[in-house]
């Protein structure tokens, strides 16, 4: 075996070892300009070194670099990625395992090992392209973390046990940090609010009734600040990962459930939708997601946002999953304070869709040109249902009119705290709560009265038929999308999420549709919305839909 030495970061030689099994062709020293490359790719990886990482890497759309996040393939893609990453911790190489694969062609496995503790691993094949060695794919172990601060608040296996038996025994639940939970503080994802919080003396009844169903919490998750975010970035905590799409944005405020649960760390996510909270991570993150009628889940125990559109609801990785959920918590057994839902869902909603031409052209080309072959592709199933145009209405009145309403309320609920705790918010969130505070109560007055009237609109829309349209325009930004343009997929978005949200309606988000991205092929939701009270039956129509199109 041959010896190396390498300087990490910190100016601190570490011993690089190759290692070679007799037999194999591997035990041949690696090539002298293949190890160089290989330095100066670590050192740069420590030193987060862009511009010699991009380098290290072959050009075009075949490379590949995967972790436990996912596959990014093309040189762009991999770019995108590493631009909004950050470098690594400090680290330095304990040995490599080197095998040629051909005469331009070679395989590195290295370990790393962290000064912080922990050791990981990547895995590398190299080809020498014009010359130069270059990276043609990588897969990359990290080391193991405890937790992700990113997603988790606090967690455990499990970190609040259920009832032993029970129709969702064997199911983990993330809650969302707004929901109360005994004996423990509401963070509402903010470290300064959470400091200053008491610890609950009850539990919500939205999580004490999966608890008596024999769901147990795995964990308190991440939410954006005050739940005022539909992107899914923390300044404070960080932003967790998409799991379904590398180096994008989760979708927020229902950030840290949705995490969990597309991450395999959980089964269900409790969490909140205000102006589409459930909907459009569930849309980014290819789950299915449930607001539910206004009001049918209690929300004692929940921090608010704005009362008036502030609705409890669920995401799985499954229909499944969800209509257990559902069939537990909306009806007479399952909860202690929901009324039953089952007179007006025990019936199945008709198959008959109305798709609203105004919020479909809020989508993206990509995403309307999915959700048209979807559409076309149901009408020619066996059992093909109508499918009729329709408009939503103004949606820049709907929206103007819910975002006074819920800046009037949200600065009602926590002006009086933001006042006290100057600079306590990121910026994103800051410049909201500011708009917010300066709604004056004409502005407020005029705004439920329009809030009124759409509602009724709105609801005519339903009966008889349930809407149909992305439930999002396009796929999860990228995290390395710059403000301007996080913005304006927001105004896209609030668009076609607010009309639900201001008519009290229940919707769902089915991961129906895969588009175009950055980053490869991603999710987007199909969002069905119907009648008030018909929620269990919406799971089920959703159910069906998907296997229609299955």
């Amino acid at each position: 075996m041959t010896g190396a030495e390498m300087t990490d970061a910190a100016g601190n030689g570490a011993a690089m070892t190759d290692a070679a099994e007799p037999g194999s062709g591997a035990d041949a020293a690696i090539p002298d300009d293949l190890r160089a490359a290989f330095e100066a790719y670590e050192r740069a990886v420590v030193e987060n070194d862009l511009d010699v990482l991009d380098a290290s890497f072959a050009p075009g759309p075949d490379v590949l670099r995967g972790d436990g996040a996912g596959l990014l393939v093309g040189h762009d893609a991999i770019r995108a990625f590493r631009s909004r990453r950050g470098g690594v911790a400090r680290r330095t190489i304990d040995s490599i395992q080197y095998r040629p694969l051909g005469e331009d062609t070679a395989l590195l496995v290295s370990v790393s090992r962290y000064a912080g503790g922990g050791s990981g691993l990547q895995t590398q094949v190299w080809q020498r392209i014009d010359g130069r060695w270059l990276i043609t794919a990588a897969h990359v172990t990290p080391r193991a973390q405890a937790f992700d601060r990113s997603v988790w608040r606090s967690v455990g296996d499990p970190f609040f046990q259920g009832a032993w038996e029970g129709p969702l025994a064997g199911l983990t639940v993330a809650v969302k940090d707004l929901f109360a939970v005994k004996g423990f503080r509401i963070g509402a994802g903010n470290p300064t609010y959470l400091e200053e919080a008491r610890p609950e003396t009850t539990t919500a009844p939205a999580v004490s009734d999966l608890l008596r169903g024999g769901a147990s919490l795995r964990g308190i998750a991440r939410t954006d600040e005050f739940a005022y975010s539909i992107a899914g970035d923390n300044p404070h905590y960080g932003t967790p990962p998409n799991g379904a799409v590398p180096g994008a944005l989760p979708g927020g405020s229902s950030n840290g459930p949705a995490s969990a649960v597309a991450t395999g760390q959980s089964e269900i996510g409790l969490a909140t939708d205000t102006a589409g909270s459930i909907r459009v991570p569930a849309s980014y993150q290819g789950l299915w997601g449930l607001r539910t009628t206004h009001g049918l889940v209690p929300r004692q125990g929940l921090l608010p946002l704005a009362q008036t559109f502030d609705t409890v609801g669920w995401l799985t990785r499954d229909g499944e999953t969800l209509q257990r959920v559902v069939d537990w918590c909306l009806s007479y057994d399952g909860s202690e304070s929901t009324e039953s839902v089952f007179g007006a869902s025990g019936d199945d909603l008709p198959w008959r869709f109305v798709v609203p031409a105004d919020l479909r052209a809020q989508a993206e080309p990509a995403t309307r040109s999915a959700f048209d072959a979807l559409v076309a592709a149901l009408g020619e199933t066996a059992d093909a249902p109508e499918v009729t145009p329709a408009d939503a209405g103004d949606l820049g009145a709907i929206l103007d009119a819910f975002r006074t309403v819920q800046g009037a309320e949200a600065w009602r609920n926590h002006g009086e705290w933001l006042r006290a705790h100057p600079g306590a918010l990121g910026p994103a969130v800051a410049e909201r709560f500011r708009v917010a505070a300066a709604v004056d109560p004409a502005a407020e007055a005029a705004a439920r009265e329009a809030v009124t009237a759409l509602r009724g609109r709105l609801t005519d829309l339903v009966r008889g038929a349930v809407l149909l349209f992305p439930a999002a325009p396009g796929p999860a930004p990228l995290r390395t999308a710059d403000a301007a343009a996080v913005d304006a997929a927001r105004a896209a978005t609030l668009r076609m999420t607010a009309p639900a949200a201001v008519a009290g309606l229940p919707a769902i988000s089915v991961p129906l549709l895969t588009v175009p991205s950055p980053v490869g092929e991603a999710p987007v939701g199909v969002s069905l919305v119907s009648a008030p009270g018909t929620d269990i039956a919406l799971v089920r129509l959703a159910r069906r839909l998907a296997r229609a199109l299955s």
